[in-house]
């Protein structure tokens, strides 16, 4: 590529990180994370009470996975410090969160916390939250029921209508800006009512995506998740999120892997199942692939087949041309 092209991803958990370590070995492309901060569970929910300042778990798990090689200081942000059996302030405390809270406290920014810790760990990317703000995740229910808090609404196991914040939340003007001058903008893989969704409901950000003219790409999960996304097919992931906000979807990457028998048994108990494609006509395109690997008999994607896929899109001039016209 002769030209640096501007790539995007919108996202959050592990699902984002895994998407970025992948993304991250890409040359010939400038790559920035817009990171959700509406977790508030855990320790990020902790520090996030004590101190008014906004979730900052995924970020975190986003910048240890764009940090340029492994390091003593990346494992260590990394540590959590487990359960003693004398009561400890710091049980359960994430190291790397304490970090991030400390810097914020003396530096008075949470985005000069983040741009520091980003340059210490060499980070290869951007890495924004998609606001400053402290919010709280609501989710309102097939039946009616109103759930409060991001890391409450799995736990319902009922079906979601939709997922809202009570007040308006303004999006950091750099997620804005790095938007603006995207080519391509990726939903990442991940939770998509508590991951993926919490960036692209905040209208400032909904509203800058359709104006852009970047190719939207949407990496659709290979499972659906215990009480967010039960039973859904691709068709239904790619629908809440054009719903959330009218963002629009032009190609979806999904995985055809075969997967092991003895995998599908270990999910046998559980509400999660393979995502399926239900229709065979779709007003985007989809691109099927191998993208998944099975290590401990779960269903993961793979930072070096995500990796391999985008390089495709990004060369791909013939696939570009099935889009329809901006």
């Amino acid at each position: 590529m002769d030209e640096k092209k501007h790539v995007v991803v919108l996202g959050g958990g592990t699902g984002l990180a895994t998407m970025l370590r992948g993304l991250k070995n890409i040359d010939g492309i400038c790559l920035t994370a817009i990171v959700t901060v509406a977790d508030d569970g855990g320790s990020t929910g902790r520090l996030r009470r004590s101190f008014h300042i906004p979730a900052m778990g995924d970020l975190r798990s986003v910048m240890i996975a764009l940090a340029e090689s492994e390091s003593v200081l990346s494992n260590l942000m990394s540590f959590r410090f487990e359960e003693s059996s004398e009561t400890s302030e710091l049980d359960g405390h994430n190291l790397g969160n304490l970090i991030l809270t400390a810097l914020t406290q003396t530096s008075g920014s949470f985005m000069e916390a983040i741009s520091q810790i980003s340059k210490v760990l060499n980070v290869k990317g951007d890495i924004l939250p998609s606001t400053s703000q402290v919010i709280t995740l609501f989710a309102e229910m097939e039946d009616g029921t109103i759930v409060r808090g991001e890391s409450n609404i799995p736990k319902l196991r009922n079906r979601i209508r939709n997922v809202f914040y009570e007040s308006e939340v303004r999006a950091t003007q750099q997620a804005l800006d790095a938007l603006k001058s995207a080519d391509y903008i990726l939903y990442g893989i991940g939770s998509l009512y508590t991951s993926i969704l919490p960036n692209l409901i905040i209208k400032e950000i909904s509203d800058t995506i359709r104006e852009s003219k970047a190719v939207k790409v949407y990496f659709c999960n290979a499972m659906t998740q215990p009480g967010e996304t039960a039973s859904y097919s691709m068709e239904e992931h790619v629908e809440a999120i054009k719903e959330h906000g009218e963002n629009p979807v032009d190609i979806v990457i999904f995985a055809n892997d075969e997967i092991p028998p003895e995998v599908i048994d270990r999910y046998e108990d559980t509400d999660a199942q393979r995502v399926a494609m239900r229709e065979t006509e779709h007003d985007y395109v989809v691109v099927a692939a191998h993208l998944l690997r099975f290590d401990g008999g779960l269903v993961r994607h793979d930072s070096e087949k995500i990796q391999l896929i985008m390089e495709y899109l990004l060369q791909s001039e013939a696939l570009l041309c099935l889009l329809p016209p901006m």
